[in-house]
């Protein structure tokens, strides 16, 4: 096949995967989250399930345009985002669209989702969207600082805004940029943390306190395909840190692995963590991951 070829099959193929990967994580995690609480669980397959039977409902609540247009925004973001970043290293297939700043596109790009969602929740007026809406930006203002500020500092240290050449500088496995730069990605992962949204940073949605937050009004076809955009930008964030810190992976079976354990660490994190209240989270954000990232810009300039 010629190159075109490959691209336009990669394009249908890269969404598919990352569908199918988000929603079983999605799955593994409340099988894992049960049975450390003691309970049997769900089995790994229910988020598809219930996808599915949310796709076959119809909604008859329309508050306006916007709110229509929300969940649209959501996986609009979600699936340019994952576009644009590379699935494997050196392969044709999954090598998408990156280009040489696609780190500051994709800086944009992430927050485009939640502010087209936080749009559409306050179209319908309810109180519960609106509080879970003001808490998601702020708590966003929070983990967007240290992220940047992570990127920055490896903008800077390779000469470098694309993830292709960060990947390229990653050779073997002392080469990872979790050893290269360890401040920056201390800075990353506990931005990381907050971007995922589990406790103690699942201060937006709020579970038995404001009734699932941004989504309260949102149903049937609506709740569908934004649990389908929540599954694709997970895959997107895992496989984006994974080509900055890990080197990347070559396979899909590799891919899985180091996505998988990155996974870990904010579910582990939110098992044995209470939420935080809003103001907590954002002084978390705004403390030590900050002081990493700053410290990570100080040595690649110093």
């Amino acid at each position: 096949m010629d190159s075109t070829t490959i691209k336009i099959l990669g394009f249908i193929v890269t969404p598919v995967v990352a569908f199918i990967v988000g929603v079983l994580y999605g799955g593994i995690v409340r099988k894992i989250t049960a049975r450390i609480q003691n309970r049997v669980g769900p089995p790994i397959w229910q988020n598809l399930l219930d996808i599915t039977k949310l796709y076959s409902k119809r909604t008859a609540v329309h508050h306006g345009v916007m709110q229509h247009l929300g969940p649209v925004f959501a996986i609009t973001a979600s699936v340019t985002s994952l576009f644009f970043i590379p699935v494997l290293k050196d392969s044709a297939l999954f090598a998408n669209l990156s280009f040489d700043g696609d780190l500051i596109f994709l800086l944009y790009m992430m927050v485009f989702g939640s502010l087209g969602m936080a749009l559409g929740a306050g179209e319908t007026g309810n109180p519960n969207s609106a509080i879970g809406v003001a808490r998601g930006l702020a708590m966003m203002v929070g983990y967007e600082i240290p992220f940047v500020l992570s990127l920055v500092a490896l903008m800077i240290q390779f000469h470098t805004t694309s993830i292709h050449d960060l990947m390229e500088v990653q050779k073997g496995f002392s080469s990872w940029l979790i050893f290269q730069s360890p401040f920056a990605f201390l800075a990353g992962i506990l931005a990381f943390l907050g971007m995922m949204h589990y406790a103690p940073f699942d201060v937006p949605i709020a579970p038995a306190e404001l009734a699932s937050g941004p989504v309260s009004e949102f149903g049937g076809k609506y709740l569908a395909l934004m649990m389908t955009s929540a599954s694709i930008f997970t895959f997107a964030k895992l496989v984006l840190f994974t080509d900055i810190f890990l080197g990347g992976a070559e396979d899909l079976i590799t891919l899985l692995i180091k996505t998988f354990a990155l996974y870990m660490i904010p579910v582990i994190t939110g098992i044995v963590n209470p939420r935080f209240r809003t103001e907590q989270a954002i002084r978390f954000f705004w403390k030590w991951p900050t002081v990493f990232g700053i410290i990570a810009i100080l040595i690649v300039v110093w």
